[in-house]
């Protein structure tokens, strides 16, 4: 998995942030987080929802349905911030989990767009919630 995102990494910065293959036109952001037991810098590569104000994203920790969450969720929840990349531009953020009906409407829109999200939460059902993040600028 390293080697594949080390591939979109590249290749969303040298295009401004745009990606080909499965995430053809899609959102992309590149988010740096801190390993919490390593303490070893990370980036990956997440598909995301802009927000209703300018400020923040909504990732999605689907792990394509997986019955865990990915280990940058707990990364992310952890450290309560991050830094990540959209387009040319690099900023920090302060990491907040959503809940209830939040989390729900925000899910529901990014499944609307993108269908895989809603088989990944199908996939999910019963073993998980898959967690929405708000990244706030």
């Amino acid at each position: 998995m390293s080697e594949w995102n080390d591939k979109v990494v590249e290749e969303f910065r040298a295009n401004g942030g745009r990606v080909g293959g499965p995430f053809e036109g899609a959102p992309m952001v590149l988010v740096h987080h801190v390993g919490r037991k390593s303490g070893v810098e990370r980036v990956n590569p997440m598909m995301y929802l802009p927000g209703d104000d300018p400020g923040t994203i909504y990732v999605f920790a689907s792990k394509a349905g997986a019955p865990t969450n990915p280990d940058w969720y707990h990364n992310l929840v952890a450290a309560g911030r991050a830094r990540v990349e959209v387009g040319d531009e690099a900023y920090d953020v302060r990491v907040t989990e959503l809940t209830g009906y939040e989390r729900d409407r925000v899910y529901a829109e990014q499944a609307r767009r993108y269908p895989g999200f809603a088989e990944y939460e199908e996939k999910a059902e019963g073993r998980r919630t898959i967690p929405v993040l708000a990244l706030r600028r």
